[in-house]
């Protein structure tokens, strides 16, 4: 059976997202444990010390392994400058409407994940409260979580999965 031109288009898209995406979220995957682990809770402490207080205010200290990772996204392709458009074009306004993103998201929604990313890696260059907002609330976790299920769905061709597919029915009738 011929594949029709528009089907054979969303397939080489689908995979020009997976080959343009995969080695920049495996390097963020590698934080999953860790941002599961903090999932919840405060990554940030205020540090008051030295008598800081009496001449200046406090600033945020924060967990080591959460500079790591916002140096590691900011080195990727996956943070975007315009991620103000993405928020205005899907009518992204408060977290509830993120959390509803990221978990409708698929693969031709790479740019929403990567908008929700770089808004809390941007923001909290300037925010002191962003990055750990984004470690409490869940949604660095969730949005690389989805960014990885994406990729690895997409990474085969859909040929390959059907085949698979079809080979463990065909093993579950032999069982039976």
């Amino acid at each position: 059976m011929e594949k029709t031109q528009i089907e054979k288009e969303d397939i080489a898209y689908r995979q020009q997202v997976v080959n343009e995406y995969r080695a920049d979220v495996e390097k963020l995957a590698r934080y999953l444990s860790w941002l599961e682990s903090k999932n919840g809770m405060r990554v940030q402490q205020s540090y008051s010390g030295s008598g800081i207080e009496e001449h200046s205010m406090a600033f945020p200290v924060y967990d080591g392994t959460l500079m790591n990772f916002i140096k590691e996204a900011q080195r990727t392709k996956l943070v975007d400058r315009n991620y103000r458009y993405i928020y205005s074009r899907n009518r992204i306004r408060v977290l509830e409407d993120e959390l509803r993103a990221i978990k409708r998201a698929d693969i031709r929604e790479m740019d929403v994940l990567k908008g929700i990313l770089s808004k809390y890696v941007l923001e909290g260059m300037t925010k002191g409260r962003r990055w750990s907002e984004a470690v409490e609330n869940g949604i660095f976790l969730k949005v690389i979580k989805k960014m990885k299920e994406n990729l690895d769905f997409w990474d085969h061709p859909v040929q390959t999965r059907m085949v698979n597919v079809k080979k463990e029915q065909n093993q579950e009738k032999g069982a039976e």
